[in-house]
């Protein structure tokens, strides 16, 4: 199956009915075992905050790491998905946008991995979007890659997924300017950090995204009623993929705003639970199970 077909199937995930277990996460990975750079002397713990509905957050990342999903030896497809939630570089939205999608995946024979990156927005924050969470993603994309044979994982079909601060993240990942790293603490620095192919999921600040004639394909998703710079911006972005033939996809749902993510079905409108949409209807063809319906 092509890079293509897979990235379509891991995507169309957002239209489809779903029920997560609440399993035992497994072990995370830090990306750089012996500490970071850029977060030497910080030693704080993060901060898990359970929100009202029950929802995961995490603040307070000194020591990025990675959470593998990985799907049972018979499904594998060889593909893999470093997945990064939003939260507006604040905070990180763990389930929604990151565990619950990863699940999926895994299930459906692609290795995901749920990436906790450096905050830079946070009160008192040292951490910069370009200098840290990048990094992280790249780090991600690198240890990915160096594990690829032990994990399953064809090396030239890596890809990133991100959601709102965490598409802005993916994004960065993808562009020309960010490849080499200048001072290597390890082998794993010195790998590729270009992903095969990168699913923006409502990006923050889009307008950064510039993509060349040798970008990797997109593909984008939002909501109709999402704030400008991402419902209609988007469009934009789609434009400049199209117009360098770059191959691209753009999906904006009707009746959806930010942040809906990927949510099991008893977060959502009861009555629609109980009589999902006709096919073909508006909210059928939008995903009837997406947040915010």
């Amino acid at each position: 199956m092509s890079t293509a077909s897979i990235l379509q199937k891991t995507c169309s995930a957002f239209l489809l009915p779903l029920a997560i277990s609440a399993a035992e996460l497994p072990q995370e990975i830090l990306l750089w075992p012996n500490g970071a750079p850029g977060s030497e002397g910080k030693t704080g713990d993060e901060i898990l905050t359970i929100t009202s509905g029950g929802s995961h957050e995490l603040s307070n990342i000194h020591k990025p790491s990675i959470t593998p999903f990985l799907p049972v030896k018979g499904k594998a497809t060889g593909c893999a998905v470093i997945v990064a939630p939003g939260g507006g570089h604040i905070k990180l939205c763990m389930d929604h946008e990151g565990y619950n999608v990863a699940r999926w995946l895994s299930e459906h024979g692609i290795a995901a991995f749920v990436i906790k990156y450096r905050l830079a927005k946070e009160t008192n924050s040292t951490y910069t979007v370009d200098d840290h969470a990048l990094a992280d993603m790249q780090r991600a994309l690198r240890l990915v890659r160096a594990r690829a044979a032990e994990w399953g994982i064809a090396t030239n079909r890596i890809g990133v997924m991100g959601f709102s601060a965490g598409g802005e993240v993916a994004f960065l990942s993808a562009q020309p300017f960010v490849q080499t790293v200048t001072n290597a603490v390890d082998s794993v620095d010195r790998l590729p950090a270009r992903p095969a192919f990168q699913a923006l999921i409502y990006p923050g600040r889009a307008h950064r995204i510039e993509p060349t004639t040798n970008s990797p394909l997109v593909f984008l998703v939002c909501g109709y009623n999402d704030r400008p710079d991402i419902s209609e911006g988007l469009a934009s972005v789609y434009l400049k993929f199209k117009q360098l033939k770059v191959p691209a996809e753009l999906h904006i749902y009707a009746g959806s705003g930010h942040g809906f993510g990927f949510r099991p079905p008893s977060t959502l409108n009861p009555q629609l639970l109980k009589n999902p949409p006709a096919n073909g209807s508006n909210a059928s063809r939008n995903g009837w199970r997406m947040a915010g319906f």
